[in-house]
């Protein structure tokens, strides 16, 4: 296995001996433009800084400087490539398009599932648990994380409306009126661009499963083997809207673990179910030295949690959470 590491993103991946450059790119998640199924050449170009590497059209060697296409490239040795296409977490520049509504449906007694359809979908490029703005006419932008893998046709998004919830509430009567709607995207730092080296341990509150929704629909789409573990918790049973979801993936995908925590309280006012779902999360025996966090939530909920991990050792760069950014603390 040799390494890659691409420049200017700063990500990087292994590859086999005969294996190309862009399947094992693929593999680790890395989003490298690609058209070959439309028999469109030269658009996975990059330029080779260092390494060797071989062209597997003319079997002839790559020498440093020159460029390459990575679908036809074998890499001899550790190589280093500029590939400015390549984009590192949260790095994305959003962007407005109208999205025509393709579904709305109750999933819950207050949880719909919305799925989205984009214009020239193979252009607008996002990163696993990045997150959107519906924009409607005199209101102020609305915040949804994305609940499905960049990879997927269409977007899909969970929101939690009801008559106290008056901003989601005008959101969800909009979308099923069948008009179309302008979204904006991507948002968010607390995404994956490629797979990481380590276990993943995620932690959502409520509707913060949207989020690793989209984390665990990427994490099986590429050869990722570390641990994976999901802490969802709501404050009763019914609030565990796609609770079977979860438990699918717990039988069927072999690195993930599942573990729902149920506050069982009627009180909106009480918090111990922060304290509840902390604490089964540092009961889980993870080794906080060698873990990677992503956590969707309340404030509340989050700087309870990133507390409580620093306190047990975990680096603060290994915890993510789009809460450090749009809720920072003084």
């Amino acid at each position: 296995m040799n390494r890659i590491r691409l420049k200017p993103s700063g990500l990087s991946f292994q590859v086999a001996d005969d294996t190309d450059l862009l399947l094992a790119a693929a593999e680790s998640g890395i989003q490298v433009p690609a058209a070959c199924r439309n028999g469109v050449c030269e658009i996975c170009e990059a330029r080779l800084v260092s390494g060797q590497a071989l062209n597997t059209r003319n079997q002839k060697l790559i020498t440093v400087g020159e460029r390459l296409m990575m679908c036809r490239t074998l890499a001899l040795t550790d190589l280093k490539l500029e590939i400015p296409a390549v984009m590192a977490s949260g790095n994305h520049q959003p962007r407005q398009y109208l999205a025509k509504v393709v579904d709305v449906r109750s999933i819950s007694h207050d949880v719909y599932r919305v799925e989205l359809q984009l214009p020239k979908r193979r252009e607008v490029a996002f990163h696993a648990g990045q997150y959107l703005s519906v924009n409607l006419p005199g209101a102020e932008p609305c915040y949804f994380s994305i609940a499905s893998s960049p990879s997927a046709a269409n977007i899909e998004l969970h929101i939690q409306a009801s008559p106290d919830w008056v901003s989601a509430q005008k959101v969800i009567d909009a979308l099923t009126s069948g008009q179309d709607v302008t979204v904006e995207l991507p948002h968010g730092k607390a995404c994956l661009a490629a797979a990481p080296d380590k276990p993943v341990l995620m932690v959502a509150a409520g509707t913060g499963f949207a989020q690793m929704k989209s984390l665990c629909e990427f994490l099986q789409e590429t050869r990722f083997q570390h641990p994976v573990k999901l802490y969802w918790g709501v404050r009763k049973h019914e609030d565990m809207y796609l609770r079977s979801l979860a438990q699918q993936w717990h039988d069927d995908w072999s690195p993930f673990s599942f573990f729902p925590v149920v506050g069982d309280d009627e009180d909106n006012d009480w918090g111990g179910h922060h304290d509840q779902l902390v604490g089964a999360v540092l009961a889980s025996g993870a080794d906080w030295q060698n873990v990677e966090v992503h956590a969707s939530g309340s404030p509340a909920m989050v700087y309870t949690l990133m507390d409580a991990l620093m306190a047990e050792g975990l680096p603060k760069q290994a915890f993510f959470s789009d809460v450090l950014e749009y809720a920072p603390r003084d």
